[in-house]
């Protein structure tokens, strides 16, 4: 309170949108100081937001490390490190000037027309060049946008947990994170074809979650369930993962993280106005993940006579990836009830993929995937300016589209290098199997 109390005088003088411009040591020539610290503070936003998206790379890691049995945990760790840092390597060589043409379409709305490495603005901007760098910093802009990009990465790792080979995974990373990932993104937030239609998604209920939802299910069906997970007689026989403390700690970080997601999606804090609603989406994203975890709690002692930490932990993630479409309009009891309805479709779509015979470890797909359309349909409840058939018509576009190019991909990598360790390895644990180092070599026995 005393910090905003203090940033209000400054946050009133720059109340007016305008352009930005870098700043330099002292006064430059020409320069409103206003306008500076518009292209400061907008800056500043993306940075601070952007690194508490990049701490859920280890909210992820966490999760994912609890989830898995003891015998894969230093393959899981070792997948969301490779794929956190080959995300930063393939989206700046290609995917980021993809992602934004600025109005360069080789496919008016569809394709970007430049592929090619991201540039910065030059160091120490002078007030003749300003003019070129907009409201905020290309740096702070590229490592915001960057930290999106490798979230939904990490979300296809958890589901293939357990049986599926490390480069083969890493492979289909870089083309996610340099190519998939950013040519749908083009399409709504490029300015393309979906966003001239009217599709909103404001933080990425569908642009993200759904991507990595779909790419996940796609890989899910091709590399099949693990070994002894469902019996021919119809029964489920149930992994219990190895650590619910990390599990839970994983989750803590999600959700700290998704505040930068969600807050750091204002993309503007120049003025009262727009530090006003970034206060509201912290306010109804944590509503949200609070909403999905009670209704998991509540469901699942219904359901089952006793709470399912697992199911709790992944209502609070869906509640999360429910709000993320539209974060700022509804609410706080609004984002409340669309957190929870989240939190009952992961209570019943967890048994429903068992049903289908669909392996997903960590349950990834009923949270970013089937979450994700519910968010974005939801838009609806409280944004005037959506309708059904265009959230409708987004979602099935970019699934559409993850999902069939993804399945090409997975199976084409089947069957030039195959996907699955063998059955011995399987059974042995990946750990050793890929990378001949346990995770807890005194207790992983098993």
């Amino acid at each position: 309170m005393k910090l905003l109390k203090a940033l209000a005088p400054a946050a009133a003088l720059i109340a007016l949108p305008a352009m930005g411009f870098a700043q330099d040591d002292g006064p430059v020539p020409g320069v409103n100081p206003s306008t500076d610290s518009v292209f400061v503070f907008n800056s500043l936003l993306f940075l601070i937001g952007g690194f508490l998206v990049m701490f859920m790379a280890c909210g992820f890691a966490m999760l994912e490390a609890g989830l898995v049995r003891a015998k894969n945990v230093t393959m899981q760790l070792t997948k969301n490190v490779a794929l956190f840092s080959l995300a930063g390597i393939f989206y700046y060589l290609i995917g980021y000037n993809l992602m934004y043409p600025l109005g360069t379409w080789s496919i008016d709305g569809i394709l970007s027309g430049v592929w090619g490495p991201g540039v910065l603005e030059a160091v120490g901007v002078t007030a003749d060049a300003a003019d070129d760098y907009g409201y905020a910093s290309t740096g702070s802009d590229f490592f915001f946008q960057l930290m999106f990009c490798a979230a939904t990465a990490s979300i296809v790792s958890g589901t293939l947990a357990e049986r599926i080979k490390l480069w083969p995974f890493l492979i289909f990373t870089i083309l996610l994170t340099a190519v998939i990932y950013p040519l749908q993104a083009s399409w709504k937030w490029g300015g393309g074809f979906l966003d001239e239609a009217g599709f909103l998604d404001f933080a990425g209920s569908t642009v993200v979650h759904s991507v990595g939802g779909w790419a996940a299910l796609a890989g899910a069906l091709i590399l099949g369930p693990r070994l002894g997970r469902f019996g021919k007689d119809g029964r489920v026989t149930p992994f219990p993962g190895s650590n619910l403390a990390l599990a839970t700690l994983g989750t803590f970080i999600l959700w700290l993280g998704w505040f930068g997601f969600n807050g750091g999606s204002q993309l503007a804090m120049g003025s009262v106005g727009d530090v006003a609603d970034v206060s509201r989406i912290f306010a109804n994203t944590n509503t949200a993940a609070a909403g999905g975890s009670v209704a998991a709690l509540i469901l699942t002692q219904l359901l089952y006579g006793k709470p399912d930490l697992t199911m709790v932990l992944n209502g609070a993630l869906a509640g999360l990836v429910s709000i993320t479409a539209e974060p700022l309009a509804p609410s706080l009891g609004g984002a409340t009830l669309i957190g929870a309805i989240g939190g009952v479709i992961v209570v019943f779509a967890v048994p429903m993929l068992d049903k289908l015979k669909i392996d997903d470890v960590v349950g990834a797909i009923p949270v970013h995937l089937l979450a994700g359309i519910w968010g974005t349909i939801a838009v609806i409840f409280s944004n005037g300016d959506a309708t059904l058939g265009t959230q409708l018509y987004g979602i099935v576009v970019v699934g559409i589209f993850v999902f069939v190019v993804s399945g090409v991909l997975w199976f084409i990598l089947k069957m030039v290098m195959g996907i699955r360790v063998s059955e011995e390895d399987e059974i042995a644990g990946l750990d050793m199997a890929e990378l001949g180092m346990e995770a807890y070599p005194e207790f992983s026995k098993g």
